[in-house]
């Protein structure tokens, strides 16, 4: 019983003093919050830390977008899945997609820093998700709210067909 109290008290001041001294920058709003600090731990094991899934190929990111957005009619780059957004913007974003029941093709920027990276270069846009519709970004979530509202949104998604 005392150890186990000595146990967790050490356990709670390491947690402590570590979440004061270790800045975590939260990546997303709306109650959900996303960590995106990486560890400089040199005992974390690989399989833990980011990666390049295209590292090695001879295939560009810059590429990869572009050839994304070239070939889906509805792009989104996103925090998360479209079936499980990881961000309160994303989840509203395809909320408004899915309500035209068009194709959504998607990527998750968590997944990959470097794509992250250049989505942004690609767009010159900061913020996350990033809509393209047609090959040209429209813009996030709160954009594409706004052309729903309007009857823009349907306007530009009327002759793209759903292959469900």
């Amino acid at each position: 019983m005392v150890m186990a109290k000595s146990l967790s008290s050490i356990l709670f001041k390491g947690i402590a003093a570590r979440s004061l001294t270790t800045p975590m920058t939260s990546s997303c709003y709306l109650g959900m919050r996303n960590f995106t600090k990486v560890s400089d731990d040199p005992d974390t094991h690989d399989d833990f830390k980011p990666a390049n899934k295209l590292e090695g190929t001879a295939i560009s990111l810059s590429n990869v977008v572009e050839q994304d957005v070239k070939d889906n009619p509805v792009m989104i780059y996103m925090k998360g899945v479209p079936e499980f957004p990881q961000c309160g913007f994303s989840s509203l974003a395809v909320r408004v997609l899915k309500h035209y029941d068009v194709p959504l093709s998607a990527r998750n920027i968590l997944e990959d820093a470097e794509l992250k990276n250049a989505v942004k270069a690609f767009s010159h846009w900061p913020t996350f998700p990033q809509i393209f519709i047609k090959g040209e970004f429209v813009g996030g979530s709160d954009i594409i709210l706004n052309m729903h509202q309007t009857g823009e949104l349907k306007e530009k998604l009327k002759d793209i067909v759903s292959k469900q």
